[in-house]
């Protein structure tokens, strides 16, 4: 559902850029297609943190088209666009998860950061409070 589809760009010059349809704000570089793939990671969540900041709900992933290759986010980046997006659904603030929640201004502003590392017990907190369980399944790689 967030695993985004992305697509390599290479030219007369050394290296390989990405770009990703879904979220236009993504570009990102490698030296190599391995290394362009690894950052893009780091790219998307950047352009994620551009919702937040701009209050805006976090588009779902298309499916691939061809030639485009496939992103797979971390559990936890994944985990904070779900409790973002249920937060956007409710037209809730992070002040007002933070009532819910019974914390501190900096704990949800960590939580909904994709640049900051959270625990996941604290994010199925935040998600039980909104009326969402997370589940994880594994597929072969």
């Amino acid at each position: 559902m967030y695993d985004y589809a992305v697509t390599l760009h290479t030219d007369d010059n050394p290296g390989v850029a990405i770009t990703c349809r879904d979220l236009p704000e993504v570009n990102s570089y490698g030296d190599s297609i391995e290394e362009a793939l690894r950052e893009a990671i780091d790219g998307i969540e950047s352009a994620l943190s551009i919702y937040i900041d701009q209050r805006r709900p976090i588009p779902a992933a298309s499916e691939p088209e061809p030639g485009e290759r496939v992103v797979y986010m971390p559990v936890v980046t994944v985990a904070k666009i779900v409790l973002w997006n249920a937060m956007m659904e409710r037209g809730m603030r992070k002040a007002d998860l933070c009532r819910l929640l019974d914390v501190k201004p900096v704990a949800v502003d960590r939580l909904v950061d994709f640049l900051h590392t959270s625990k996941m017990e604290q994010i199925e907190r935040a998600l039980a409070a909104l009326g969402k369980r997370l589940a994880v399944s594994v597929e072969a790689a």
